[in-house]
């Protein structure tokens, strides 16, 4: 495959001229026609495993996310801090700083170093945090592995998405990118199910934190034999390996058709540095405006309001928090698979007006188990039944989608560093909403708070409503004509 479109090829290799391109198209628009028959749609069993590979960084994410909450306890008795809760509270938050971190800077990375070896860089300070914290006899040891445990998590997530979307066939991709959260999920419930034996078995919150590095050693080595996307290589300059990787992906028979598409929006030689003020203002303002809003949206609904306070509201049932964490996970898991399987049929679009809308309902059920027109018993299962039906939505679309929407509405000259300005909005807005709940609970009270959190949502329908174009069953190249300006 490589010597069969080197002719007519190298032009990408010093960079494509816009002659070049032009008959590029007119020769890849017939190819979707062989011997006078459609080609229809690539195989998409070709990129999935590729795919697979690049969830494992969701996995992880998701695991550490939930680590800590069995093994807080175990851990503050073994390091001797244990009652001190701003020592607690450093252990979680320090891994959100780092996030922030490892988001802000996962653009310039992944756009610097490409796809495959970004992800084998965030998979190195997940290694070296966790074992650091496995092998620590310190608070200070356990901050310092959270820390770089907390890079590696802010920097998975967004080149996972961007890859996810940058290698998956058109028709498939709101499937494939649907696979990042439920890895998310899988991460957590795996992480909750290996700390159940913490509060018995002294030193076993170790053993947690040494699980996590297998995962991500097998991103690290797995990344080698996974394709690179053809899109940072064709940004590149490097058409004739990316036709290479588009063969590998979609098969030798869609190569032409997928890089006539990709020279509509690519120029084939991305000299030319990506200013971050480019970001804020001029084309590209109204698209990154969108992403930034929607994950600061996301977390203004009170997802993790609800994960913090799920526990408490099923004590009040008697229900034991390993149960109630169980329940939660559950409803999240299920959720994230019927969002896999209609995401490519009903689109992101009516996803997320459905979950916006369902949480807007769910969150009403919570005011109204919270208010005091509700006896003591009706009051609890309406406030587990909101919790569990608020999860439950969330996972359906306002979970997944707004990740996986922006990798596709972002053009593809700023993708990844607008992405990574997206990802640092959502880390600020979780840090903020994690750090103020419990002390505007008690000011406010849950009747407001929650009417607060509702209002949040129904806004973000309406945004949905408004600016949200549809892109399923488009390409990305089709998604940035059709939202950019022309120059």
């Amino acid at each position: 495959m490589r010597g069969r479109y080197v002719d007519g090829y190298s032009m990408f290799k010093r960079g494509a001229s816009k002659d070049d391109i032009n008959a590029y198209e007119r020769e890849g628009s017939t190819v979707h026609l062989l011997n006078g028959k459609d080609i229809g749609n690539p195989p998409w069993r070709r990129s999935l495993p590729h795919v697979l590979v690049a969830t494992l960084s969701s996995f992880i994410f998701g695991y550490h996310l939930a680590v800590i909450n069995e093994t807080l306890e175990s851990i503050s008795l073994d390091l001797g801090f244990s009652g001190n809760t701003l020592a607690e509270g450093l252990v979680v938050s320090t891994c959100l700083g780092g996030a922030f971190i490892g988001s802000l800077f996962s653009g310039w990375i992944a756009d610097g170093i490409g796809r495959r070896r970004a992800f084998q860089l965030c998979a190195l300070p997940m290694i070296i945090g966790a074992s650091m914290s496995a092998t620590t006899k310190s608070l200070w040891g356990m901050l310092l592995g959270r820390l770089f445990v907390g890079t590696g998590m802010g920097l998975g997530p967004p080149v996972a998405a961007l890859y996810v979307a940058e290698v998956s066939p058109t028709f498939v991709r709101g499937t494939f990118g649907s696979f990042t959260q439920i890895a998310t999920c899988l991460g957590l419930m795996g992480a909750l199910f290996i700390g159940f034996p913490a509060k018995e078995i002294v030193g076993w919150w170790r053993i947690c934190f040494w699980v996590s590095a297998v995962p991500a050693a097998v991103l690290a080595l797995s990344m080698e034999f996974c394709a690179e996307s053809p899109h940072w290589l064709f940004k590149r300059g490097r058409g004739i390996e990316a036709e290479a990787e588009f063969e590998k992906l979609l098969g030798g028979s869609h190569v032409k058709s997928a890089m006539a598409e990709l020279s509509r929006t690519e120029r084939g030689d991305e000299a030319e540095t990506v200013k971050l003020s480019e970001l804020f203002y001029g084309r590209y303002f109204k698209v990154v405006f969108i992403g930034s809003t929607l994950f600061a949206l996301q977390q203004l609904s009170g997802i993790n309001a609800i994960f913090y306070f799920s526990s408490t509201v099923f004590k009040s049932l008697g229900v034991p928090s390993d149960l109630a964490n169980i329940c939660v996970g559950i409803a999240n898991l299920l959720g994230s698979l019927i969002a896999t399987i209609l995401m490519d049929k009903l689109g992101r679009k009516v996803l997320l007006l459905g979950s916006f809308s369902g949480m807007v309902v769910s969150m009403g059920l919570q005011v109204i188990a919270a208010s005091s027109f509700t006896s003591g018993s009706v009051a609890l299962y309406l406030s587990v039944g909101g919790m569990l039906l608020f999860v439950l939505m969330f996972a359906l679309g306002a979970g997944p989608v707004p990740g996986l929407l922006l990798s596709e509405i972002l053009p593809g000259r700023i993708r990844a560093k607008a992405m990574a300005v997206c990802m640092a909005v959502h880390w600020v807005v979780n840090f903020f909403v994690g750090l103020l709940f419990l002390p505007l609970l008690e000011q406010l009270g849950a009747v407001v708070l929650y009417t607060i959190f509702a209002a949040f949502c129904l806004v973000a329908a309406f945004f949905v409503k408004i600016n949200v174009l549809e892109t399923k069953g488009k390409s990305l190249q089709e998604i940035e004509i059709a939202l950019l300006p022309s120059d």
